[in-house]
Order: structure tokens, then sequence, then C-alpha cells
């Protein structure tokens, strides 16, 4: 097949295996690593992938665009550790390529919670575009939440690729303070400010469109879980960039002050 697979990594041992079975298929794995520790170079080696390193971290969207400029396959198909590529979807993957109409495909994303598949709060589907023509595809440069953008037609496959990233509540809970700051970063970088009430409104609005308009009660105790942790999540990445401004403007006082106390010597 004329098809690249793209895998960032970090310490992903307890994932890489079963994620490089599922796209075995594939006629290159391309996977960047960026300082594991845990052996998953030596198995993603084990499993015929090709292996780069690099050793800096610049953000998930420059680093992907990093591991698709290894790809030397027409068409690429980007996954990560924590997910596998069903039977189904790996049918459907070789059928559209062997007569694709478009320039790139959105996959629909089962995910899990602790092993309980969410069906609900805004998780499912989960449509994500990942595979994609290698000369019509780069991921935006950003350091979280970076996706694809397509030059060109796209359309929707109908299996699933199945998304395991929160085996433990520790984990969805780490996650999501470093996301807050690297998204907090990202938004003072963009000129965007925070207060007391955009930190609460931020906060209660997201409960609310998960729990609530997204219908995550229907996920039960799981959706609960779901919203409260999101909400959270934007209570921090909210309160973080406010924190930033605050030291921002700090910095500024301070600097002006020296500034005004040497002209006035």
């Amino acid at each position: 097949m004329p098809l690249s697979v793209i895998i960032i990594t970090k310490n992903e041992a307890r994932h890489i295996a079963a994620c490089l079975q599922s796209v075995s298929f594939a006629s290159e794995i391309i996977v960047l690593d960026s300082g594991s520790t845990d052996g998953t170079i030596e198995i993603a080696r084990q499993h015929g992938a090709v292996v780069h390193q690099s050793t800096d971290w610049p953000g998930f969207g420059p680093q992907k665009n990093r591991a698709l400029e290894a790809a030397t396959q027409a068409w690429v198909l980007s996954i990560d550790a924590d997910e596998r590529v069903t039977p189904k979807l790996k049918q459907e993957i070789i059928e559209t390529l062997a007569a694709p109409t478009c320039e790139g495909y959105f996959v629909p994303r089962l995910s899990e919670l602790c092993g309980q598949p969410i069906h609900h709060s805004g998780w499912w589907p989960d449509h994500v575009l990942r595979l994609f023509r290698r000369e019509k595809g780069r991921f935006t440069e950003v350091p979280v939440h970076e996706r694809v953008e397509i030059k060109g037609q796209t359309g929707k496959l109908k299996a699933c690729l199945l998304h395991y990233p929160y085996e433990t509540l520790d984990a969805l809970i780490l996650k999501m303070n470093r996301y807050s700051t690297d998204a907090a970063q990202m938004m003072f970088a963009k000129g965007k400010r925070a207060g007391l009430f955009s930190i609460v409104g931020h906060s209660v609005w997201t409960f609310v469109r998960i729990y609530l308009l997204r219908r995550g009660f229907l996920d039960g105790r799981y959706g609960f879980v779901l919203a409260a942790t999101a909400a959270a999540g934007s209570f921090f990445r909210y309160s973080k960039l406010m924190m930033l401004c605050r030291t921002n403007s700090q910095s500024t006082n301070v600097t002006d002050s020296t500034n005004r106390s040497n002209r006035s010597k």
C-alpha cells in the first residue's frame, strides 16, 4: 500500500506494540521519539518501524510535521500510540486508497475512560482527520490541540479508530495539568487575557456544555467525571493565563520604573 503511518512517542512502552500491530498493513511506519527511557524505541524497531529521534520538544504540531517530513509514501495515516486501527478500519482504508475520491479523510474515534467506552459527552463520534495525501496535508504549528489542514476536498470514513487515552483517573488529571499550562501559554502569546469572571464563566459553561448539552449524563458516573474534570481543566487554563498576565504586568511595571529612574539621573 502507498501508505506511511506516522507516530510521535515518548515513554509509550505500554501502548506502542499494540499500536504498531494494528497498522502492520502499511508499507512504512515512522516513529519519531523525543527521549523515551522505557524501551519504546526498542519495541518500535522490533515491530518494523523506522525510528527517528529528536533532542528537543517543539510542541505537538511541529513535532508531527517533523514526522510527516520523514514519510515517503503518497498517503499518510497519523495516529497516536494509544490508538488502534480496527480490522474494519483497516479494510476501509485499503478500499479507500484503491480508489480515493478526496485528499483527506476524517475517521470517527471511540475513546475509553478507565476501561469504559464513552458514547456521549462530546467524545463520540469524535471525527479526526488522520488519513490524507502527504503532499496535501500539514499539521497546524501549535503546541497543543493540533489538527491537519488539507488543500482539497475531505470525506469521512465509517469504521472507527479506538482510543485508550486514560487508563486511570490519575492519567487524566496529569494530562489536564500539562495541557492547561500549554494552552495558557498559547493564549497569552495570542494576546488573550483572563480575570475572575472569565475563569468562573468558562468553567461553569464547560460543565454545562459537556454534561447537559452533549448529554454526558447518559454516560453515567463516567460522564459526570468527564464534565467535572473538563471544567477543572478550563479553570486551571484560565487561572494560569491570569497569572501569566499578572507576572507580565509586574515585569513591565518594573522595567518602566527602572527606565524612568535611569532617565532622571
